[in-house]
């Protein structure tokens, strides 16, 4: 039975290791490479998800960069933390931090989310058993779990390494690997791999 989140997918989500694709406008432009190239490099591979992460646009140039992504890829598109954005995407990925601000009451804040955002797929990050059993209660798609390693793209104060997988296994919803992760990893119970800084290894 199909769920919202892979209703939107298009797919059961019966296999390990999907690749969810990081596309940091910071590291975009660190690399000189536009978003057409972005695109171009991806196509390399098998992504079924990408999120577009973005901290130093204005909002204006943000939607610009949605609606060329979506032009361009037949791909779900989520974007990191801008709410006022998910009208150019297919959904919105949160931090445990995104999700006080709206609301102390984490039900609460997901029931204003949902109002908003209706049927998108909704993310949120977890870090430890106390988050991911806390996610399991809450009416979102997916988890992102991590630091899976050390990352070039976001300062960590520590790695989970091997225990992902066993903190994969207690979520009851599909999990997201974040955090230093390669293509080709294969971590046990993860459902997707969210790979940022490796996608740019061959460029």
């Amino acid at each position: 039975m199909k769920n919202n989140f892979t209703k939107i997918l298009g797919y059961d989500l019966d296999k390990n290791n999907y690749l969810y694709a990081l596309c940091d406008y910071s590291t975009l432009l660190q690399k000189n490479m536009s978003l057409d190239n972005f695109i171009f490099m991806i196509k390399d591979f098998n992504v079924k998800i990408i999120q577009y992460r973005d901290k130093v646009s204005s909002l204006e140039l943000q939607k610009t960069n949605l609606i060329h992504l979506k032009k361009k890829l037949n791909i779900p598109l989520i974007i990191n933390d801008q709410l006022e954005l998910i009208k150019y995407c297919d959904g919105i990925h949160l931090g445990q931090e995104d999700l006080n601000k709206i609301h102390k009451d984490k039900k609460i804040a997901l029931c204003l989310l949902r109002k908003r955002i209706k049927n998108k797929i909704l993310g949120l990050s977890t870090h430890n058993e106390k988050e991911i059993l806390e996610a399991n209660t809450l009416d979102i798609d997916y988890i992102g779990l991590g630091a899976y390693r050390i990352s070039n793209t976001k300062d960590v104060k520590s790695t989970l390494g091997n225990n992902i997988s066993y903190l994969a296994k207690i979520s009851q919803k599909p999990v997201c690997a974040i955090g230093g992760v390669k293509i080709n990893d294969n971590i046990e119970n993860i459902t997707f791999n969210v790979v940022g800084s490796a996608l740019y290894k061959d460029q």
